[in-house]
């Protein structure tokens, strides 16, 4: 699939809200994929005091080759001890056997595109590079592949790359993150995980440690103080184990925390809806609120910290790469616009300045027609451009089930005819 070009261009007359800490300019300009000072005759889309410009969100925990529908999860009433025995029923279920019609480029595409459709351009992929190496270069947002990997850290392990202690250090000797599930579950091996990990000498600010449920006290200040990172993904840990993170405890010790979806057969549909569920759950469970600035900072400079890319992604920064969410503005505060969004808010999306999907008014910045490589489609009553073509994509599936299968992170008819 073809990635971002050599585009010059301006957004103007938009608020543009460079970092959580930084609002209030009206103009951002694109120049060789990164964002630049505007420059004057390149093209140009006015945004007409309508639009928020934001850096596009990260995504720090997903499964790539697993996002499918309906979710897998405990029956009724009973939620698991560990991930284990859910595993075990995804294998023995419906959605499974359903899944498996399709091939995993085609699962992958299909989770490429739930990330674009919610605003995402960056994302890890929880698997190891010797599953997903073939297929992460062909999708059209940014998954990365230079992170040090393990499973988890208990006898129960999938043993994914090289160990542990390896992994960890090909993190550290290329500055990279080092990513693995910890304490999911509330077995004595899941309790003792961050332990585990100490005693090899793998607690340090490469560690980006994925759910955390079962995380103590000591655990949160510990993981503070070494400076890791934790991806909190608040509804899978709900349908699993009806319990998440004490992610207030985790902020309140100043725990870099950043939000992942997980796959869509535990989690949210995508990480919109996931930023939407995580602040109505702190609500629920702390009777307050989690402020919209805080939401944002977690999916844009928290998440580009955690991956290492700070210095590339999570703000709009003159010299950084040019990732790009415009959204609808219904709200005067910017933040709350971005806590309040779902798909159909979504006007324009860039990777490194590329418009990989949007309304087609932007078509402009490509200096007024639509390049090869494009498809077009439409999502909630607007004509949309979108990179590659999804709604093939959906037709594929649909015919390898052999049924009009509806997938809700993907937010259009896969045909003209809107059946």
């Amino acid at each position: 699939m073809d990635k971002p070009g050599m585009l010059e261009y301006t957004l103007k007359n938009g608020m543009v809200v460079s970092s959580v800490n930084k609002t209030g300019s009206d103009t951002v300009g694109i120049s060789a994929k990164k964002l630049a000072a505007p420059k004057p005759n390149v093209p140009s889309v006015d945004l007409k005091q309508s639009s928020v410009v934001y850096p596009s969100l990260i995504n720090t925990h997903d499964h790539l080759q697993g996002n499918y529908l309906p979710p897998v999860g405990p029956k009724p009433g009973n939620y698991y001890l560990t991930w284990l025995p859910w595993d075990k029923d995804l294998h023995a279920s419906a959605t499974f056997t359903e899944r498996s019609k399709l091939n995993r480029g085609e699962l992958y595409a299909l989770s490429g595109y739930k990330c674009l459709f919610s605003g995402v351009t960056t994302v890890n992929d929880h698997f190891p590079q010797a599953i997903n190496r073939e297929f992460l270069p062909a999708l059209p947002i940014r998954a990365i592949l230079e992170y040090g990997l393990a499973h988890e850290a208990s006898s129960y392990d999938l043993k994914w790359g090289d160990g542990l202690e390896v992994e960890h250090r090909r993190a550290v000797k290329n500055k990279w993150p080092f990513i693995t599930h910890l304490a999911e579950g509330f077995d004595a091996e899941s309790m003792q995980g961050l332990e585990s990990l100490e005693k090899m000498g793998i607690l340090d600010k490469h560690c980006l440690f994925i759910h955390c449920i079962g995380f103590s006290d000591a655990d949160i200040a510990r993981v503070s103080k070494a400076q890791a990172s934790v991806s909190w993904c608040a509804a899978s840990n709900m349908l699993m184990f009806n319990v998440t993170a004490k992610i207030r405890k985790m902020l309140k010790a100043g725990v870099n925390v950043t939000i992942g979806t997980d796959s869509s057969a535990t989690g949210s549909y995508n990480i919109l809806e996931e930023i939407r569920y995580a602040r109505k759950l702190y609500q629920n469970m702390y009777g307050e609120d989690l402020p919209a600035k805080t939401l944002f900072q977690m999916v844009t400079g928290n998440a580009a910290k955690a991956f290492w890319l700070d210095k590339k992604i999570g703000t709009l920064e003159e010299g950084k790469l040019g990732d790009i969410l415009v959204l609808r503005g219904t709200m005067d505060d910017p933040f709350e616009n971005f806590a309040a969004a779902s798909m159909e808010d979504i006007e324009l999306l860039t990777l490194e300045g590329k418009p990989v999907y949007g309304e087609n008014r932007f078509i402009e910045l490509f200096g007024g027609s639509l390049p090869t490589g494009y498809s077009e489609i439409m999502v909630g009553g607007r004509p949309m451009f979108v990179l590659g073509d999804p709604a093939l994509l959906y037709r594929t599936v649909r015919q390898k089930v052999g049924f009009k299968k509806e997938l809700s992170f993907l937010p259009f008819k896969p045909d003209s005819t809107g059946d």
